[in-house]
């Protein structure tokens, strides 16, 4: 059975819309360390509504949580190519996950920063 791909605008889009919201499922219910950042994303959220944090505030939490989320998901893309292609252990396979994961270290420690520099005022 061959592919079809849909070229029509609205079915097309539907389409690839419905494939990315699968992929979201997959992702947040089969790895763990995106429930793990999911689960800090609600709770960042809660926090959010519980001190009622400024519509700019809004717009730096909601952009850090999406950024964290998302580069952890194409990390993890990335790490199940490379263990497609090359099973087992390879140096340089090693390396390519190792910066992968480095790109979701940058984007966790800028939402860490965003966090603090919201909430460590409401706080203290």
């Amino acid at each position: 059975m061959e592919f079809q791909k849909d070229n029509t605008f609205v079915t097309g889009r539907m389409k690839s819309m419905t494939y990315a919201f699968q992929g979201a499922v997959k992702l947040i219910t089969t790895e763990h360390s995106i429930m793990v950042q999911f689960s800090i994303g609600i709770l960042m959220t809660i926090a959010g509504f519980y001190f009622g944090i400024t519509k700019t505030e809004w717009l730096f939490q909601t952009l850090a949580i999406g950024l964290v989320v998302s580069v952890e998901g194409l990390n993890t893309a990335v790490e199940k190519i490379a263990d497609f292609i090359h099973p087992n252990y390879h140096e340089r396979i090693g390396f390519i996950k190792d910066i992968a994961a480095g790109a979701v270290f940058f984007a966790a420690m800028t939402a860490i920063a965003i966090g603090l520099i919201i909430y460590i005022p409401i706080l203290f």
